[in-house]
């Protein structure tokens, strides 16, 4: 018992000491928990032999993260990205094991262990794509979405390629490995709901199997998890959770499929379920420690005696892979109409081998496919892929991206070729909804954005705009500002805000300028740049926040919109006086003195002493705990209202 205390006290030692310093310098959780485990294995030698035994533990974190995946993926989000799943997903595999069969039987190995080569190395690894992907943002990403799909295609086709592998099997290690195979079947017999049975009925419980995970998915496991949520015990709720997993892989693993495809599967049952979060907050925890667990074994397991002796043709093969795969991607990419940045995010995330590598391995190797030092060479292009991985991340995020971004940014600015009565600059989430407001009611507007990717997005809904930088008085000479009738500022940088309105007042006095603001101290440089109107961006959405917290409280609606009109009233008056006096202060300068502060309390006195008269009304609706307690009609009729 001691001896396992210790291995993971050493593990855990590795992981807690590697990952902060990866992360510190830039380099990833992944590359961390790679390096640490390369550290106590191959260079200390802390840990040996016992790798493989934790590696096949830790695997079952890539089973957990999947199911996690599937409880993000309603059913009608897998069947939207189905072109992606069997177009970009199926020509990646077809293309891969094609290119590096033709490749082995030019080098002069038979077709068949060739071909046994190219289906191992078509796979990538989920484990650290997913895992970087939501690390750094990518997972929503273009190239995230497609690389994604390829990986849940990849999940899939290891269950053919299971069932396939056997056939190619190679006489002379069959014959030669009869005897050793049958001593060894008689020690190591393993649970099967398959073995001997004819092909139609392993079809037939394959089929069950999976509609067993699907139907007890959705009928069976809702009243489970009810009835265990209402021993109101966080950690029996856990205990379920991870029994369903655990089933689902086990059922999996009986049948001969992939517990990975099992588990994602029970995930998208699962996503609409009412304990969809609940299960994600309890299982989570898992998924990190066991996906770091696995990684670690992934660079301890890495035989730097075959690694030296072989250095050259191990490098050489992870290079050529890493290559070679990157290209296809690259390719099916262009093909597939995936654009700029999203093209080489999708060629290098999915360039390396994957973990479900290893497993092909050693059936290959079990079933008589590969020669045993052919399965070695292998297992370490495999790890050093892996390894690399990372690398073509920061590679990614640090060459490729900068450069489509200055790209984008020195892209030359459209001409337009139309003007309007209002001219829109900045068209994110707050110019958007302006903009859809004035076009709904005929109004003409000339859009302006500084990002081409955002003006690039609009067109695709059928939203006129154009890739520019408002603030450049020569483009909003060319949108028409000599003869438009208001300005309406959008763009998501404060200063520049604030010299576009000093600029658009200076030169075109009569015109009219409505701007966003960020806070109240924006607020007041707008106004003394000239602005005519001035909106906080979350002033208002504040107020009817607070305006449906007093319908839900049994405030009639009358009563709320007297108060949303009194609160509105009375800020506006503190507003002016504010801006009075930060002006006499302040100056050029965004700050705020004694004197501001002090008149901010005395104003917010005023309020409350506005809002006292008809308080009595809600106290009186309302229990001193702030739960009703007789008016519950009125309740419901307020969300009515709202």
């Amino acid at each position: 018992m001691s001896e396992y205390f210790i291995y993971a006290f050493i593990y855990l030692v590795a992981a807690v000491i590697a990952v902060p310093l990866a992360i510190l310098f830039g380099l990833g959780s992944v590359l961390g928990y790679l390096i640490a485990g390369v550290v106590i294995g191959p260079v200390i030698g802390l840990v040996g032999d016992e790798t493989t035994t934790i590696q096949h533990f830790a695997e079952f974190g890539v089973v957990i993260m999947l199911f996690l995946v599937g409880l993000e993926l309603e059913p009608k989000s897998l069947w939207a990205m189905r072109h992606r799943l069997l177009g970009l997903g199926g020509l990646q595999v077809a293309g891969t094991a094609a290119a590096i069969l033709g490749l082995g039987i030019w080098l002069g190995l038979s077709w068949s262990v060739a071909l046994a080569i190219g289906l191992i190395l078509a796979l990538s690894s989920t484990a650290i794509v997913l895992q970087t992907f939501n690390e750094k943002g990518l997972t929503r990403t273009e190239g995230g979405q497609n690389a994604f799909s390829v990986l849940l295609f990849q999940d899939i086709a290891v269950i053919p390629m299971l069932a396939f592998i056997p056939l190619l099997a190679l006489p002379e290690l069959v014959e030669k490995a009869r005897h050793v195979t049958q001593q060894v079947a008689d020690h190591n017999e393993e649970l099967s709901l398959i073995a001997g049975l004819p092909g139609w009925a392993y079809g037939l419980v394959i089929t069950g199997s999976m509609a067993l995970v699907v139907v007890g998915g959705h009928y069976l496991s809702r009243p489970l998890l009810r009835f265990v949520a209402c021993s109101g015990l966080r950690e029996i709720f856990t205990a379920a959770a991870l029994m369903l997993v655990i089933g689902v892989s086990v059922l999996m693993t009986l049948v001969g499929l992939s517990p990975a495809l099992g588990t994602f599967l029970a995930g998208v049952v699962l996503a609409n379920s009412e304990f969809r979060h609940e299960l994600e907050a309890n299982i989570e925890p898992f998924r990190g420690l066991l996906l770091g667990l696995f990684f670690i074994t992934v660079g301890a397991g890495i035989n730097f005696d075959i690694l030296f002796s072989e250095f050259f043709l191990v490098m050489g093969l992870t290079v050529g892979i890493i290559v070679l795969k990157a290209l296809i991607l690259f390719v099916l990419a262009t093909i597939f109409r995936i654009r700029n940045s999203s093209r080489w995010l999708l060629a290098l995330s999915l360039a390396q081998a994957g973990e479900f590598g290893f497993v092909l391995i050693n059936y290959t190797v079990q079933n008589h496919v590969l020669p045993g030092s052919i399965g070695q060479t292998l297992s370490l292009v495999v790890a050093m892929s892996m390894l690399l991985t990372p690398l073509l991340f920061i590679f990614f995020e640090k060459v490729i991206l900068p450069r489509f971004e200055q790209t984008s940014n020195e892209r030359e600015a459209d001409h337009i070729d139309e003007q309007g009565t209002v001219i829109i600059a900045g068209i994110g989430r707050f110019g958007q909804i302006v903009n859809r407001l004035l076009v709904a009611n005929g109004i003409k507007t000339v859009v302006l954005d500084h990002q081409a990717a955002q003006v690039d997005n609009l067109r695709k809904i059928n939203t006129k705009a154009y890739f520019g930088d408002a603030t450049r008085p020569e483009l909003l000479h060319t949108a028409g500002i000599e003869h438009a009738a208001m300005l309406i500022i959008a763009i998501d940088n404060r200063d520049n805000a604030i010299q576009l309105v000093k600029y658009v007042k200076h030169k075109y006095p009569n015109l009219k300028v409505l701007v966003r603001a960020f806070d109240r101290g924006h607020g007041y440089l707008l106004r003394q740049a000239g602005a005519d109107i001035i909106e906080s961006e979350t002033y208002h959405s504040a107020v009817e926040i607070g305006a449906a917290a007093l319908r839900v409280l049994g405030c009639s609606p009358e009563f709320v919109e007297n108060r949303q009109h009194t609160y509105k009233s009375v800020d506006a008056e503190l507003s002016d006086a504010l801006y009075a006096a930060w002006k006499s202060e302040a100056g050029e300068q965004e700050r705020f003195d004694n004197n501001y502060y002090k008149l901010f309390i005395d104003f917010e006195e005023r309020l409350k002493k506005e809002m006292a008269f008809g308080r009595e009304d809600v106290t009186a609706r309302t229990d001193p705990q702030g739960s009703r307690n007789d008016s519950e009609p009125e309740v419901a009729e307020g969300k009515r209202d709202h």
